[in-house]
């Protein structure tokens, strides 16, 4: 099976992508709209291999523009608010045969792809189309469809601590996570999704817009997170669930916890977080203020998104735990590589048919990730005796205090039991005697009050004292990536520290 055949499923007459303001999209036009981008493409001397970048504002074109390009070819798809020389690296990394804009773009894209000598063209969309429908070129040849060992999607990890990877996944990688993620969710032909999730990251793409398509659903292609339109749009689209990261989900809680008999009227079948760790606190609140499941799931791009989730049903979700294994294989190994018995921490490893084959011209990456058939995942976790897997940090993050490892996971979820706290990242500051010592930015809720040396005295009385942080920072927001994460590593020389 591959991306165009996934496609197939859905009822000629249902509907596939709505957005605001627009005309739906049923499958039947989809299907059309696929084939025929598919054959502009082909016209073009393009065929299954060939990478197209896709640099589209988040809504139902890059939604489709994706499904169309992965049908046939690789899709590259690429953050909009880069600036020229970050797409340099990119473009140059990736080397994509064709840019896809919007009409009538100015994104430095466009300069950046001059430069290098790659061909820029614009998605037309007419008036009244549903939503979607755009034009590439007037003329088409004929297409043939990508095979199942194909690159289907291109991405690069996030580079936090290291130049970007490259991490190509195939067809085969595609489908086996949203077919996995689907059956987690018990997705069915009724449920509508809103998407609040970038486009250009693998958690939108395959958890929502991929799973949802497999199975004959809708999705709503909205142009981004808002929480101030959240609740109007949901309801309007009378969707079934949505999935985000966690401070996505915090801001909704906020205004979900202002206007409580709102957040209950949607009538969610279930909410979904990946992407990031979900405190505790704010798992039980948004389940508390929507009254259905949340559903928290662990993805990474080399796993084509999902790897573990909590299941469906009531009382079968832990807070602070991230689910048991959805198909692929995982397991814990030490440093070793040997697996690792149920309840010992080390690193979590996976290996199944959604893994990617490897990190693209980068021999060392894949020798230190690869072992044994295992990809390791860089996170520290444990299994329970439930066989719910337990996240207890990154192994980068880890915050090595003059010997003492620190999880700066843990004292995030001891600090947000605060009534006082909004949101906090705890993070590793360098120290003349300790090497490093813990530091948090804290932002308040709102019309809150607290000091530092309140939180420190709360702090004491819930951690060792080795884990109470020595610095904290008290922040009207705290610098997140693109996809909305909150950014750990690297903070402490954003906030001069």
């Amino acid at each position: 099976m591959t991306i165009k055949s996934l496609l197939d499923i859905g009822e000629d007459k249902d509907v596939a992508l709505t957005a605001p303001a627009r005309p739906a999209m049923s499958y039947a036009q989809l299907r059309a709209h696929i084939e025929a981008i598919g054959g502009q493409l082909a016209g073009k001397g393009l065929t299954a291999g060939d990478r197209v970048a896709i640099v589209l504002p988040n809504g139902p074109e890059m939604a489709s523009a994706f499904l169309a390009v992965a049908s046939y070819m690789s899709a590259a798809p690429l953050n909009p608010a880069y600036k020229q020389a970050e797409y340099e690296f990119y473009l140059e990394d990736l080397r994509p045969k064709r840019v896809i804009v919007g009409e009538g773009s100015t994104n430095p894209v466009i300069a950046a792809a001059a430069k290098l000598g790659i061909e820029v063209v614009e998605a037309r969309v007419a008036d009244n189309v549903p939503a979607g429908s755009f034009t590439l070129f007037d003329e088409q040849a004929a297409a043939w469809p990508a095979s199942t060992e194909d690159e289907a999607l291109v991405l690069h990890t996030s580079g936090t601590t290291s130049r970007p990877k490259v991490v190509p996944l195939l067809q085969k990688n595609i489908l086996a996570s949203a077919r996995n993620i689907a059956a987690s969710l018990e997705l069915e032909r009724a449920d509508h999704c809103l998407n609040i999730m970038p486009l250009f990251h693998i958690h939108g793409l395959i958890a929502v817009l991929a799973a949802s398509m497999g199975k004959g659903a809708s999705v709503c292609c909205s142009a981004g997170f808002n929480a101030l339109q959240f609740f109007d749009l949901a309801a309007q689209e009378k969707i079934s669930w949505y999935s985000g990261v966690p401070t996505m989900h915090q801001a909704i809680l906020l205004r979900a916890q202002r206007n409580p008999d709102v957040a209950k009227s949607l009538g969610l079948r279930f909410i979904r977080s990946s992407s990031a760790s979900l405190p505790p606190a704010v798992f039980d609140a948004l389940n508390a203020a929507f009254g259905c499941p949340v559903i928290e799931a662990y993805g990474m791009t080399e796993a084509a998104h999902q790897m573990t989730s909590n299941p469906l049903g009531k009382g079968r979700q832990k807070a602070g735990f991230v689910g048991i294994a959805t198909n692929p294989e995982v397991c814990i190994l030490d440093a070793e590589g040997t697996v690792q018995p149920q309840g010992s921490e080390g690193e979590v490893s996976i290996r199944g048919e959604n893994v990617t084959p490897g990190y693209e011209n980068n021999d060392a990456a894949n020798a230190s990730s690869f072992t044994n058939g295992w990809f390791r995942t860089g996170d520290q976790g444990y299994f329970d005796a439930d066989g719910y897997l337990k996240i207890t940090g990154r192994l980068k993050e880890i915050i090595n205090r003059g010997g003492e490892k620190i999880s700066p996971l843990e004292v995030d979820n001891v600090l947000m039991e605060h009534p006082a706290i909004q949101q906090v990242v705890t993070f590793a500051v360098e120290d003349k005697m300790l090497g490093e010592d813990v530091a948090a930015a804290v932002v308040l809720a709102e019309g809150a009050s607290l000091s530092e040396a309140e939180l420190k005295e709360y702090a004491n009385a819930h951690l060792a004292k080795f884990k109470v942080p020595k610095h904290i920072r008290f922040l009207d927001e705290i610098p997140k990536g693109a996809t909305g994460k909150l950014q750990r590593i690297g903070l402490a020389e954003k906030l001069g520290l």
